[in-house]
């Protein structure tokens, strides 16, 4: 696997640049174009390999997907109850989304599936979607965890959905909050013969309920509520047309950056503005950060904008409650810029962060140390010192198959005092592919290092 080799930034970063299609959207999308009644268009800026995890789970239940150019699928609905059963097990990569999203879809089918997932998939808890399927009726199996009593992880056995033929409606509470369970059982709910209300601690995105809602589905939001109703509906999903909002996710890497290079100003193009992903970017304002929004419109019921972002010295903050769900998977490159912040950081009720790819709190106290920055690690977050002073110590790290850990990392390495090496970052590719290239297009240098 190969390593990057990042030197330290010898001048501003400039420039305007995309990202690649959000993720989170991008699953979605797919998952509702695949059971439309007709053909759908998904414009995106790069398909990931989590989202192409996603299309290869599709294809296998039978639905034709073509690929118009890199950035283009067209996705040829097979309708609400025109999915086949798999002749092979369903492989879901490293991406949870779509492992958990898939046992929504798949809990309503007249056949058996089984999905599977690569070593870190296979590790990340499937109880708190499994357990709520099985409620309404949905057949689901996983793999014994012997690191914790009563919990199941992949592969997940799923289906056939009993006689006769439907799920149960559902109440159900989440404990965590969690868009992945929330949409498995929303799109478990399009098979159900009674509505599914799913309430959270605190919202967590809401695509699902955007996208569902702009296809003429009837569902409904009170605050950490949702509701969905089949019977008001014709049982049709219509085709569509999508172009695909950047991640904010990723945005978020390219103004940790701009923030921590003095004399920088960053410009990240037509990102997704939702209130549900925009928790990093609420954070970094907080903390003394220069950010500027541009609003351009909606897709598909999403909000997207321009975003600027300049340097600035950074205050510290306490990260917690109601945040931590909409810049959940912001948490590690917030790390970053609290290593740079007069004063002394705190993140918790982020103990979630543990079952992501990697354990990332503990990832993270181990980049940071490498650093040279004081990090101490509690059970559901961290303490982080800031160190403005100085540039940071070079390091050598490990991403930990990662891609969140290594972007963090060589966004640290912009102000360390000489090239750091982070290694085994091929991982990056599963959310931005083009990282290191839009890196280098802003100004920084470098290296790939072939393993």
């Amino acid at each position: 696997m190969s390593s990057l080799l990042v030197h330290p930034a010898s001048n501003p970063l400039r420039g305007s640049v995309p990202v690649p299609g959000d993720k989170s959207i991008t699953h979605r999308a797919l998952l509702l174009a695949s059971i439309a009644s007709a053909s759908s268009v998904i414009r995106s800026g790069g398909f990931g390999e989590d989202t192409r995890s996603t299309i290869g789970v599709l294809r296998a239940l039978g639905v034709s997907i073509d690929e118009a150019s890199p950035s283009e699928v067209i996705v040829h609905g097979a309708g609400l109850h025109g999915l086949c059963a798999p002749s092979r097990v369903l492989d879901c990569g490293n991406s949870g989304t779509t492992m958990r999203l898939a046992a929504g879809l798949l809990a309503g089918q007249r056949f058996a599936s089984r999905l599977v997932g690569d070593a870190s998939l296979s590790r990340r808890p499937m109880s708190r979607v499994a357990s709520p399927l099985r409620l309404r009726g949905a057949r689901i199996e996983g793999q014994a965890d012997p690191r914790k009593v009563g919990e199941i992880t992949a592969p997940l056995e799923v289906g056939p959905l009993p006689a006769p033929g439907f799920l149960s409606g559902l109440e159900h509470e989440l404990s965590v909050a969690s868009a992945q369970v929330k949409s498995a059982l929303l799109v478990s709910g399009l098979y159900a013969d009674e509505p599914t209300y799913v309430r959270e601690p605190v919202v967590s995105r809401d695509h699902t309920e955007r996208m569902l809602a702009a296809l003429g589905v009837p569902i409904s939001a009170v605050g950490a509520m949702v509701a969905l109703d089949p019977g008001a509906w014709s049982g049709e999903l219509p085709a569509f047309s999508l172009a695909v909002p950047g991640d904010p996710s990723s945005a978020a890497f390219l103004a940790a950056a701009a923030t921590l290079v003095e004399g920088s100003r960053v410009d990240v193009r037509r990102i997704a503005l939702n209130l549900t992903r925009t928790g990093f970017f609420e954070v970094l304002r907080d903390m003394g950060g220069r950010v500027q929004s541009n609003p351009l419109g909606e897709e598909l019921g999403e909000p997207i904008g321009d975003v600027m972002v300049a340097s600035a010295e950074l205050g510290a903050a306490r990260i917690g409650g109601e945040v931590v769900p909409r810049a959940i998977d912001e948490i590690p490159i917030l790390c970053a810029l609290s290593a740079r912040a007069h004063g002394i950081t705190t993140i918790g009720d982020a103990a979630e962060l543990r079952v992501k790819e990697s354990d990332r709190l503990g990832a993270m106290a181990r980049v940071l140390g490498a650093f040279g920055v004081r990090t101490d690690e509690r059970p559901d977050g961290l303490v982080i010192e800031g160190a403005p002073g100085a540039p940071l110590r070079a390091a050598d790290v490990a991403s930990e198959g990662d891609h969140r850990i290594a972007m963090t990392a060589a966004v640290l390495a912009l102000v360390a005092d000489g090239p750091s090496r982070i290694r085994d970052a091929d991982c990056i590719a599963t959310s931005f592919p083009r990282f290191v290239g839009t890196l280098r297009a802003l100004g920084a240098r470098i290296d790939v290092e072939p393993s």
